[in-house]
């Protein structure tokens, strides 16, 4: 039988967008700490690289997800490379503390923090936060863009731009692509589509 439960509502969502924003602005300023000195990547099983960075802003993301969400499970990225694989209903939040760990070693400052709150297989609140380039995206119901330091508090809302998916023109669609991970393909979908 398959777990029945409430839909959150838009505020709730747009609610819980604002926690996660600033949850990444606190796991921001760790990775820029790091990206500030030396650092050395290990890698992982997967023969990914993971650095300090990646473990201290997960380490401050599960802390205070755990305050603020003690009843939803977390998949984090580096929690589940070691092997800590929660039991996951429909609804539960995916962390990837360092997305663009690549980026980061390479110090092209491309590189975010992510946490999103996933429900029947669909993000339905979330935030990218590109802390080298002091700039937060975070969305439930609503979603905005803002400039925002590492370690700030949320900006104001008088300081955010609201934001919204557009319809495509007739010049086709726009798709943005890893600098790292291309492979076949996506080039074969970028091929088949008019972007």
């Amino acid at each position: 039988m398959s777990e029945r439960l409430q839909p959150l509502t838009d505020a709730e969502r747009d609610a819980c967008a604002q926690v996660f924003a600033r949850i990444a602005l606190e796991a921001g300023r760790a990775v820029m700490e790091v990206y500030g000195g030396h650092c050395a990547a290990r890698q992982k099983a997967d023969s990914s690289p993971v650095t300090e960075a990646d473990e201290r802003a997960e380490a401050i993301i599960l802390a205070r997800l755990a305050a603020e969400y003690p009843d939803l499970p977390v998949v984090a990225e580096e929690a589940v490379a070691r092997g800590d694989v929660p039991t996951c209903g429909s609804r539960f939040i995916l962390v990837d503390p360092l997305d663009g760990t690549r980026e980061f070693l390479a110090r092209n400052d491309e590189f975010t923090v992510n946490i999103a709150l996933i429900d029947a297989g669909a993000p339905i609140a979330g935030v990218v936060y590109a802390p080298a380039l002091s700039k937060l995206w975070f969305g439930g119901a609503d979603a905005w863009a803002c400039p925002a330091a590492p370690g700030d508090d949320l900006p104001p809302e008088a300081s955010r731009r609201r934001i919204s998916a557009r319809s495509p023109g007739p010049e086709g669609l726009v798709a943005l692509c890893s600098r790292s991970h291309g492979d076949g393909g996506t080039e074969e979908f970028l091929a088949t589509h008019h972007i």
